[in-house]
């Protein structure tokens, strides 16, 4: 799925913004998995704090969320830099996402991580 996210939103901007696209589009696709990984973690702490399991000091909850997203970084530079992304593109279907949904769906994991986060 995220291969897809990444495929789509690198040839609907290309034409636009040439080779500048690449480093945005890394951005962009970290940027969704990192919300989608905070949805997930907002639910599982909201499903917890219900069923009165013990909970993890905010310090080590911080330093836990930024090794995190330093590994999502660190993972997609190394996945979708060079060969794996001529590779990608070339099995790519061609099938074109629409661009608002590239744009709703980390809108749409902040905004559930959110309502999950309220309930914590």
């Amino acid at each position: 799925m995220l291969d897809t996210l990444y495929i789509s939103f690198l040839n609907y901007l290309k034409p636009k913004l040439g080779r500048k696209v690449m480093q945005i589009a890394l951005h962009y696709i970290c940027f969704v998995e990192i919300s989608f990984y905070g949805l997930l973690a907002c639910f599982f702490a909201a499903f917890a704090s219900q069923l009165n399991v013990g909970k993890i000091s905010s310090e080590k909850a911080i330093l836990l969320s930024v090794l995190c997203v330093l590994f999502i970084y660190l993972k997609n530079w190394m996945r979708y830099n060079g060969k794996r992304r001529t590779i990608l593109n070339a099995k790519s279907k061609r099938q074109k996402l629409q661009p608002w949904k590239l744009i709703v769906l980390p809108l749409a994991c902040i905004v559930l991580a959110l309502v999950f986060f309220q309930a914590i």
